[in-house]
């Protein structure tokens, strides 16, 4: 009887809390640049529902982000306000270093070490959704979940997302939409516009107290282009009008709503690679096998983030290897054709709450880049695939990334200044009235 009462109280406490929160609506558009916002008219950009958190909400002039500055570790510190080192999402890929995962990423909630936002939320009485948010298969916590994943492109790529997904969340969505959910390896802005739409539905539907959604077509445009591009621009203005209908669905269910967009980092332009991978196989340091050209042996293995690679040791504690693979970046970092900026080893990477598993990180100038595994035939540096990137060290000032927010309790017309990426998570949470004392700086004062 006293278990009970006890039971019954807690229960009352947690909806009276979840009754005093408002409503919090997460939108990340994956390498919007802050300036692409604050300075649209000079850019030639029309993004008028962007431009609208500015007059109406609060906004940073940047936010500094995490090592590296890529999407799936940027993603995870954006929803648990911890650095890669704390929250365990160290790159978007997984160290892989005989290729066996078939380019698998971090596509699973169980890799993230520090409590997330989703978990906080629903711990605190509130109903979460997710639509394509990293690291989100199994997330805990979230109640109607569409997480991101894709393997080939393949049509059983649907059949995996139906089995991860929230059971018959996906189809329940496709009868309401009448259109089938856009595969996960599909970055280009229909797609978008597509998981836009779901997101909308899955809004006026269930009107999730929290809800998470991601949209990628810019940060694939920008690689294939370039930033400040007519594609890239032309792709940002199509994403500002599912904001402007994601918005609109969310006051429509919510009225009294905080809304808030993030990005995960800003965008360099590039125009050559340097292959790690073709320096440590030269130096021994890789073993390859003849026939099929797969690795055999490794010593040290780059693990490469676009405008970074980390480096890691099969014996860490092996002081002879340490000194060799440090020789032999020394003098990589000695000729400026290899594009290498800084190398930073444990202490460094521990200040910058990078990567715990690398005993050396690299990072490249602007302009170069790390190149992708490719064998013993690739060039030490020849040009890039992409003709944009990013993942470099979060001091580079293109890195930025974008927080707008605004809604109920937010000040409108509030410049914040520059901010760090760990500040946006418990930010949201005091907004839900939930608690998340893990996050490593303090909440934004607006």
């Amino acid at each position: 009887m006293k278990a009970a009462l006890i039971a019954a109280l807690l229960g009352t406490a947690i909806s009276a809390t979840a009754a005093q929160a408002e409503p919090v609506l997460l939108i990340s558009i994956d390498g919007l640049r802050p300036g692409d916002v604050i300075e649209a008219e000079q850019r030639g950009l029309k993004i008028p529902n962007l431009r609208a958190f500015l007059a109406e909400g609060a906004y940073a002039t940047g936010v500094r982000g995490v090592v590296p500055t890529v999407t799936y570790p940027s993603h995870t510190t954006l929803l648990t306000g911890t650095s890669p080192a704390r929250h365990g999402v160290v790159n978007n890929t997984t160290f892989d270093p005989r290729q066996m995962n078939q380019g698998g990423w971090y596509w699973y909630a169980s890799d993230i070490k520090a409590p997330t936002l989703w978990e906080r939320a629903a711990a605190g009485g509130h109903s979460v959704a997710n639509v394509h948010w990293p690291v989100s298969v199994g997330a805990a916590g979230v109640t109607w979940n569409l997480p991101q994943i894709w393997r080939t492109g393949h049509a059983d790529d649907a059949k995996l997302l139906s089995a991860l997904a929230t059971p018959g969340l996906v189809a329940e969505l496709e009868r309401a939409a009448g259109e089938a959910y856009a595969p996960g390896i599909n970055e280009e802005i229909e797609g978008d516009e597509n998981r836009g739409r779901f997101a909308e539905r899955l809004i006026a539907m269930r009107k999730p107290d929290f809800a998470t959604v991601y949209l990628t077509a810019l940060d694939h445009q920008q690689h294939l282009d370039g930033p400040d591009t007519p594609t890239a621009k032309a792709v940002l203005e199509r994403i500002d009008a599912i904001v402007g209908k994601l918005v609109t669905a969310e006051l429509k269910a919510r009225p009294d709503a905080v809304i808030a967009v993030v990005s995960d980092h800003g965008f360099e332009p590039i125009s050559t690679e340097t292959s790690l991978f073709r320096a440590f196989i030269d130096a021994g340091l890789i073993r390859l096998d003849e026939k099929s050209g797969k690795v055999l042996e490794w010593d040290a293995m780059p693990w490469p983030s676009g405008g970074s690679a980390a480096v890691v040791l099969a014996r860490p504690d092996d002081a002879a290897l340490a000194a060799k693979v440090a020789d032999l970046l020394n003098r990589l970092k000695a000729d400026p054709a290899n594009g290498i900026a800084t190398i930073a080893g444990k202490p460094a990477i521990a200040a910058l709450g990078g990567n715990p598993s690398a005993s050396f990180y690299v990072d490249f100038a602007p302009g170069a880049s790390a190149a992708g595994f490719a064998g013993k035939a690739a060039p030490l540096v020849g040009p890039s695939h992409y003709k944009g990137t990013h993942g470099y060290f979060p001091a580079a000032p293109h890195l930025r990334s974008t927080f707008l927010i605004k809604g109920k309790g937010i000040p409108r017309g509030r410049s914040i200044g520059e901010i760090d990426m760990r500040a946006i998570a418990p930010t949201l949470a005091r907004i839900l009235k939930v608690r998340l004392d893990t996050a490593e700086v303090r909440p934004i004062d607006f």
